[in-house]
């Protein structure tokens, strides 16, 4: 019987910007887990993430996103994707109200359906009091959950997040984690990068570690455990020692 494609599949993904930046990176993410994907800085999380976005062209390799080839068909990969990077970009001069409403336009979603998802996410998000102030005075905590309903309005099946978390307080953080795990729970497919390895322990199902380019890690928690030999390890630990035995074999 056919099975289902994975939600991304990378094979031989590389990037060089001068030196690589990305080596050969093969990568297989289940439809509907949360993945999160870690590694030092310069590991090339994010060089990584950006070219299966389609927002940097590789040098090699192939991406496919539900059976899409990335590559060939850049338009209907981005149809089902969502990116949202470390540094919010939205239109100071919009309010959310607005700017999720030209969003949804650029999607030609229909009033009705963009207005009642706009709704929700605003409410998701705890950004009811600030829905019609206008972005330019946002702290970049709000401006991050701005930018993540704005990535969320057309209902991706892939979700790219890099470091989701920043500048956000407790609360917001609280709030963004929620909204994430319901859209896991409604069957999105969600791949974060994170420096807070509290929350990947905590969320993530499955667990990737990259170094110079490089996969050489994988599991859920208790597989990286079982397999640095340290049964109750936290994360922080197995990361730790994953990196510093990279760096030793370079």
């Amino acid at each position: 019987m056919p099975t289902d494609p994975p939600a991304l599949r990378v094979r031989g993904l590389a990037k060089s910007f001068g030196r690589p930046a990305v080596a050969g990176l093969d990568l297989e993410i289940r439809a509907g887990e949360f993945y999160a994907l870690l590694g030092p800085n310069g590991a090339g999380k994010t060089t990584s993430l950006r070219m299966v976005a389609g927002l940097l062209p590789p040098d090699a390799g192939s991406i496919e996103i539900f059976g899409i080839d990335a590559r060939r068909d850049p338009i209907g990969a981005k149809r089902i994707t969502a990116w949202v990077s470390d540094e919010p970009l939205v239109y100071d001069k919009l309010t959310p109200v607005e700017y999720l409403e030209f969003v949804a336009g650029l999607w030609s979603l229909p009033g009705p359906v963009a207005a009642a998802r706009a709704a929700d996410l605003i409410d998701w998000l705890g950004l009811g009091p600030q829905a019609h102030q206008r972005c330019e005075g946002f702290s970049k905590g709000m401006r991050q959950k701005v930018a993540l309903a704005g990535a969320l309005i057309h209902e991706p099946r892939l979700i790219i997040l890099d470091e989701p978390l920043t500048g956000l307080d407790a609360g917001s953080a609280r709030q963004v984690k929620s909204v994430l795990a319901e859209r896991v729970g409604a069957g999105a497919t969600i791949i974060m990068t994170t420096h807070i390895l509290e929350v990947a322990e905590r969320m993530a199902e499955r667990i990737g570690v990259i170094a110079a380019g490089r996969l050489i890690a994988e599991g859920t928690l208790a597989e990286l455990r079982a397999a640095s030999g340290a049964l109750h390890a936290s994360l922080e630990e197995i990361f730790l020692d994953l990196v510093a035995g990279q760096d030793r074999a370079a």
